[in-house]
């Protein structure tokens, strides 16, 4: 057994874990980042960037689909679903060699193996080499989430899938269930139906994208009935079972009702996520689990001094943008910088299927909830001379501001760019710039972001082009 003994110990290497040992070893800590898998994580090699690999595959076929709309002529489109998927895993790839690269330039050692809590200070490396173990005055657990399922049903990787086997299909799918209509699901249903799959979205509540504003989830229902897929809310999954030439799913209105079964050649399960803690040696440690996911005080300290717990395994918001922001704040707090601490409150959310969704902030309903007193205002990108030279679904954006000093509550986005065009309502959220100085603020024309401003305008009876 070999032993190596540094600064800081990180267990994964997703957003937060590469990001964290990044940050500490600029700051002159010596770190050791733990990975049993790929560098980079869920986000890098099953998630944000193949997925957009996809979506972007996707995106082209449609435009090619449209080009006599552009005055442009091509014949006899079609797509390469080998290649298709080939592109994505290739695009992945690369950027878990571009981590690799990142680590070793700061002096990172990287030790490939199953991390575990040792005790205090102390991690051990079971890999290909045998066991290591890894002390350290501060341990990250940055492991990252799975998807989950539902009893009842199990994935099994062929008939019924979660997202790493969506990723990876050897052949496109005639037909296709959802279950879960949150980002995932949608993402993976724009993708589908853009290469002709027949695509049934099963979301027990009551709207897609339950999460966001309740305008953003009727816009996006328009949109993707318009697309042609079957849209099945507020009905729960009660069973499934498979076959060799497909799936059939059995479901029931939620508040009760006569049970349906629908057929499909794949059910794609995308219900929620579950913490990787198994086999951690949290518990062994003193660290408690919690409906699946590691504890954290509000620091991002466990209960146990010098192990902190950062991104999905905390159960926290989601996203990788979060766990990158934790690990800034984690890192430089163990290298004694002073750090902001997040917040969570300024977190932007995007969903990229068409059209894209973005938001920050509060909904509408929720700050009514939370007796805020709001003046509202809304824009469609129709109208603007970008969107129709762009060729590009129209949506709309919302703004949400205080009706007092005119600070931002919300803004939610759906249409062309807005995953993009969400950085100017987060700077907004984030900081004291409000109604007057984004309505004050020149947006160049032509661009999508002129709906920006004229939704800011618009709560205040002053948009130019409604």
């Amino acid at each position: 057994m070999s032993s190596i003994t540094c600064d800081l110990c990180v267990i994964g290497s997703g957003p937060g874990g590469y990001v964290a040992a990044i940050r500490a070893a600029q700051r002159g800590l010596s770190v050791v980042c733990v990975e049993r898998e790929e560098l980079g994580g869920i986000c890098l090699n099953w998630g944000c960037i193949p997925t957009k690999a996809l979506l972007r595959s996707a995106e082209v076929l449609e435009t090619c689909q449209r080009a006599d709309e552009f005055g442009i002529t091509v014949e006899n489109v079609g797509f390469d679903f080998d290649a298709i998927i080939k592109r994505s895993r290739g695009i992945s790839a690369k950027i878990s060699k571009g981590v690799a690269y990142l680590l070793k330039k700061n002096k990172i050692q990287h030790v490939k193996g199953t991390g575990k809590l040792a005790g205090a200070g102390m991690v051990k490396v079971t890999g290909d080499d045998g066991e290591q173990t890894i002390t350290a005055k501060d341990i990250i657990v940055a492991t990252g989430a799975r998807a989950r399922s539902l009893p009842g049903i199990e994935v099994d990787g062929d008939r019924i899938i979660a997202y790493r086997e969506a990723l990876t299909l050897k052949n496109r799918p005639d037909s296709l269930i959802i279950l879960g209509a949150g980002a995932i699901g949608v993402e993976f249903a724009s993708f589908y139906r853009s290469l002709g799959t027949e695509v049934t979205i099963i979301e027990y509540q009551d709207r897609l994208v339950p999460n966001e504003d309740a305008e953003i989830s009727a816009e996006l229902l328009r949109a993707y009935k318009k697309r042609g897929i079957k849209i099945k809310t507020s009905f729960g999954v009660t069973g499934a079972t498979t076959s060799e030439s497909g799936v059939s799913v059995q479901i029931e209105p939620a508040g009760g009702g006569e049970a349906q079964t629908l057929e499909a050649d794949k059910l794609l399960v995308s219900v929620g996520i579950t913490g990787n803690v198994e086999n951690l040696g949290l518990e062994d440690v003193g660290i408690d689990v919690e409906r699946g996911f590691m504890k954290v005080g509000p620091d991002l300290r466990t209960c146990v001094d010098g192990i902190w717990g950062i991104g999905d395994v905390t159960g926290g918001i989601a996203l990788a943008h979060v766990a990158s922001a934790e690990a800034v704040y984690v890192a430089e707090t163990i290298a004694g910088h002073h750090a902001e601490p997040v917040d969570y409150s300024t977190v932007p959310a995007c969903t990229y299927c068409h059209p894209e969704i973005a938001s920050v902030g509060l909904s509408e309903e929720a700050a009514k909830t939370e007796g805020i007193a709001i003046k509202v205002g809304r824009f469609p990108f129709g109208p603007l001379g970008k969107t129709m030279a762009a060729g590009e679904y129209p949506g709309f954006a919302k703004f949400i501001w205080r009706e007092d000093n005119g600070a931002l509550v919300g803004a939610h986005l759906i249409g062309p760019a807005v995953t993009d065009l969400i950085a100017e309502p987060t700077l907004a959220k984030s900081t004291e710039v409000n109604a007057e100085s984004l309505i004050n603020t020149i947006h160049a024309h032509p661009t999508f972001a002129e709906a920006l401003k004229e939704a800011a305008e618009d709560a205040y009876g002053l948009a130019i082009h409604k």
